[in-house]
């Protein structure tokens, strides 16, 4: 029987990422060791950052799988063991680079990441599912995705995307977000002992709670930042607009004149932070007719909502603010939510998913500008 080499097995476990560091475990030194015994049975021992890592069956089923595919692999038998402090310090010093410790790496000038605060003047608008439904759409199209949940009071993302009762894994000081449908999760729901404990800050702790959750999560490169914002135009809008100056704003909106109202006041403080709000979403748009069909829609909320925010922000910043969407109210976006399935992955067929994957690909195909960054370019001689 032909066995595998010593190459042959690190090859193989080179095609395996970390769950939450989406790098290959075999450059992040998580390998300790891998042999394989004469009766076929690969044997592989695989260290984790911390023993309660919340990815430690996700990580042994893919080493299996890995290492099943070899010829000659007749088995294969996981160890999972713990970094010791001086490797996790090792992996630190690796992912973060030349770079300083608390450092907010979406400020920098150099960051290519587009960064979208997704707003809205009042709750109950559908902010959130929105949020997360372009979140998945664009990861499921190969870009790489960070949700931020800065909704410090009613943090909703991680039920929504199924990751509700999991823990994000620490290295030293680092903080990996939870992986969920291929996006990176963060969100100050997944600090607390519990599901059911509040949070109770006033503005300088939430300030304080949004620069941690930028500069000691590991996001890694990411072409896209998404943050689901609190209601309304209170202190954590502010802070995004202090501490992620080159975010712009999407603001969701419902079709009813009152939500509507608030929405342009969503928008209007976007506008004296200096952010540009690049479009409007208005959700809950329209009903399709259970009898009839999409043909025959039915204004359960009204009509105009959107078109209204668009025009009178356009007027009121002097550039355009297009309505990006009209997305129908369909009862599968509530289902998917409260399942932790976003209806984009489990209804990709339904109305209001076609609308969600329509506003993902234009929101991802807007590329941030180069004016004004350094391209880290050297002029060479003639």
């Amino acid at each position: 029987m032909t066995v595998p080499t010593q190459e042959q097995l690190r090859a193989a476990l080179g095609g395996v990422l970390d769950p939450e560091i989406r790098r290959p475990i075999t450059e992040l030194g998580m390998v300790r060791s891998v042999e394989v015994r004469l009766d076929g049975t690969a044997e592989v021992t695989v260290l984790l950052t911390v023993a309660g890592c919340p990815m430690r069956e996700t990580l042994t089923r893919d080493v299996t799988k890995a290492l099943s595919a070899l010829p000659g692999v007749r088995d294969v038998a996981v160890t999972l063991d713990v970094m010791s402090a001086e490797q996790r310090q090792e992996l630190q010093g690796q992912l973060r680079g030349a770079a300083p410790a608390k450092v907010n790496p979406f400020a920098k000038p150099e960051s290519l990441t587009r960064i979208y605060a997704i707003a809205s003047g009042k709750g109950g608008v559908g902010k959130s599912s929105v949020t997360v439904n372009l979140a998945v759409s664009m990861a499921s199209h190969g870009l790489k995705v960070g949700l931020l949940d800065a909704d410090v009071y009613g943090h909703s993302v991680p039920a929504m995307v199924g990751i509700a009762d999991l823990r994000p894994t620490r290295v030293e000081e680092m903080i990996m977000p939870v992986p969920a449908y291929d996006v990176k999760v963060m969100s100050i729901g997944m600090l607390k002992p519990g599901r059911q404990h509040v949070v109770a800050w006033r503005g300088p702790m939430l300030d304080r709670a949004l620069g941690q959750m930028l500069s000691d999560v590991y996001w890694g490169d990411l072409d896209i930042l998404l943050l689901d914002l609190p209601p309304g135009t209170g202190d954590m809008a502010i802070s995004v607009g202090q501490q992620l100056t080159n975010a712009e704003v999407v603001v969701v909106t419902t079709p009813q004149e009152a939500a509507a109202e608030v929405a342009e006041r969503a928008g209007t403080i976007a506008s004296m932070l200096n952010q540009k709000v690049v479009g409007v979403v208005e959700n809950m748009s329209w009903l399709p007719c259970p009898h009839c069909g999409p043909s025959h829609r039915i204004d359960v909320f009204g009509t105009g909502g959107g078109t209204r925010v668009a025009a009178t922000l356009s007027e009121r910043f002097g550039y355009d603010v297009p309505l990006l969407a009209e997305i129908p109210l369909d009862p599968r976006l509530r289902t998917g939510g409260d399942a932790g399935v976003p209806v984009v992955i489990d209804d990709p067929g339904a109305a209001a998913s076609d609308v969600l994957a329509g506003l993902a690909k234009q929101l991802a195909d807007r590329r941030p500008s180069l004016v004004g960054r350094s391209l880290g370019l050297t002029p060479t001689g003639s």
